[in-house]
């Protein structure tokens, strides 16, 4: 497994996390519903994005999720783009308020709500 830093951009996922947010995503971990992810689309191949898993995509392969944002007001994402391409799962924010991000157990996550574009600090895209 491999782990990066990701900054996260726009306010899809609010109020969990904020524009500027730097988290922690490790690579190759397995998603599970309410988790938080990064994730590529494939309507957006140049774009990736912080979510929250919904429910993986039956027949579509292990790695295709609904995904949506936190913020109802703000979010683009599965409704609009269908679903996305996992890349990692978000393990904690490391600035500027430091915390665990944990599954939301049991929720499906958010009925309606945009997302969060994250860019890796080092501007991988």
């Amino acid at each position: 497994m491999r782990w990066r830093r990701v900054v996260v951009r726009g306010p899809s996922m609010s109020p969990t996390l904020a524009d500027g947010d730097v988290v922690l995503v490790t690579f190759g971990a397995r998603p599970r519903p309410g988790a938080v992810l990064l994730v590529r689309w494939a309507a957006r191949p140049g774009q990736l994005s912080v979510k929250r898993a919904v429910r993986a995509e039956t027949g579509a392969g292990p790695a295709l999720w609904e995904v949506r944002g936190d913020n109802p007001f703000g979010s683009t994402d599965s409704r609009q783009l269908g679903p996305a391409v996992v890349l990692g799962v978000v393990r904690c924010r490391l600035w500027p308020r430091p915390s665990r991000l944990r599954p939301r157990p049991g929720e499906h996550g958010p009925q309606d709500q945009p997302g969060s574009e994250g860019q890796p600090d080092d501007q991988y895209n």
